[in-house]
């Protein structure tokens, strides 16, 4: 059986869709999707604290422009709770995610 690939969209920010996809791994990470260029960002932790993110591309995508890096650096840095939160509401108890349209500047 096929299993179904599920995006759950976390955030839009002025056309920057910020998702999971449903079989991810460790490390805690976002894809950042605008048009058809797509990067992930990663939330690395080192002996439990925050140590930082780091931007990565997606093998057989475009990545974001600078602008779009930029805009996904700085969301995941202030929602950086929420997405860890998020992250093991979906991941470890199975509850579906809501999205969030962020309409204020960062």
């Amino acid at each position: 059986m096929l299993k179904t690939l599920v995006m759950p969209k976390l955030y839009e920010y002025f056309g920057l869709i910020i998702l999971f996809y449903s079989h991810e791994h460790q490390p805690i990470h976002v894809h950042g999707k605008f048009q058809d260029r797509e990067s992930k960002a990663e939330i690395v932790f080192e002996n439990g604290k925050f140590k930082e993110i780091i931007i990565k591309e997606v093998p057989g995508k475009m990545p974001l422009d600078a602008k779009n890096t930029k805009k996904l650096k700085q969301l995941v840095e202030l929602y950086r709770d929420d997405i860890v939160r998020k992250w093991i509401d979906f991941f470890v108890y199975n509850i579906e995610i809501s999205a969030e349209k962020i309409t204020k500047k960062l």
